[in-house]
């Protein structure tokens, strides 16, 4: 027999989906204008009710950014939870992207240096993003603009949500690749001349590796590295922000491998090098990134 425990676990399941259809059926129905301002006040109102949560980000604001007061610091913490709430109802809002005009509205796309070394060249490559901007919206694009891609992702504990959101990166050619056959699929994938993108701004759950991340070290995960060297693919990093018009661009940067090869230290070296340059667009635009979680959670210190 079904335990009552997991009985109120599917049923909390079933109405957390139920809300999370119903309120995509809301966003899809409204102008941007509207749409904006309805994330706006959802943000707010996460901002000022999750108190617990409110001092987390200002905490990690403040020791990424020592030099801001804290007018600054609550400034950019509101502005985070906004675009927070912007990218998920964009998110929710992907079915009206009905084609290439519609996409082309939405986001402007400068991955010439990609094309150039992965479609010219007809070899793979892998697109390193963070929880900056809208990675998801990014995939989506890419996917109808560019080339289809395999996104790499971690199921959602709520399978039903999980389905609907797998539905949504899917809408346009691409693929899901879950995190456990990361390796195993990301790496035929490449060798077959496909496109991956992945989350690089993750900590390792078995903490093998610790750098300096923002001003604090933490353990940092090895696996896009680990690909790009062993398919010898170029790498980039992935970046998708949103102006102050409402609309997004996109940018790729080469990470150089040229001097890298396939071991323990090259692979090392080669998550440094990206993982400054998601430090540097983070730097940039602090107000982009997903400062909401405990991403220091795993430190060496708590290993030894």
């Amino acid at each position: 027999m079904v335990s009552l425990q997991k009985k109120w676990r599917r049923f909390g399941q079933q109405v957390i989906y139920r809300l999370f259809l119903l309120l995509g059926f809301l966003v899809r129905r409204i102008n941007r204008y509207q749409f904006e301002r309805l994330a706006w006040a959802m943000g707010d109102f996460v901002y000022y009710v999750l108190r617990s949560r409110r001092r987390l980000v200002t905490t990690n604001l403040t020791i990424a950014f020592p030099e801001k007061d804290g007018r600054e610091v609550d400034g950019i913490a509101r502005r985070v939870y906004r675009n927070q709430a912007v990218n998920l109802l964009e998110v929710l809002r992907l079915p009206l992207i009905k084609g290439r005009e519609d996409a082309d509205e939405l986001i402007d796309l400068y991955l010439d240096d990609f094309l150039a070394k992965t479609r010219n060249e007809g070899k793979g490559g892998i697109l390193v993003s963070g929880h900056f901007g809208n990675w998801e919206l990014a995939g989506v694009c890419i996917g109808l603009l560019v080339t289809p891609i395999a996104v790499v992702a971690k199921k959602l504990r709520n399978r039903l949500v999980n389905s609907e959101i797998e539905r949504l990166r899917c809408l346009y050619g691409n693929s899901v690749i879950y995190k456990k056959q990361a390796l195993r699929d990301g790496l035929k994938l490449l060798r077959e001349g496909g496109v991956l993108t992945v989350l690089g701004d993750q900590s390792d759950p078995k903490g093998g590796f610790f750098m300096d991340f923002l001003e604090r070290e933490t353990s940092v995960y090895l696996g896009p590295a680990f690909l790009a060297l062993r398919a010898n693919v170029p790498m980039f990093a992935l970046m998708c922000r949103r102006q102050e018009n409402g609309k997004y661009v996109l940018e790729a940067e080469e990470i150089d491998t040229s001097d890298l090869s396939f071991s323990r230290d090259g692979i090392e070296e080669l998550t440094r090098r990206y993982t400054r340059a998601l430090e540097k667009y983070i730097y940039r635009y602090p107000e982009e990134w997903f400062w909401v979680h405990n991403r220091w959670k795993r430190s060496y210190i708590d290993k030894k």
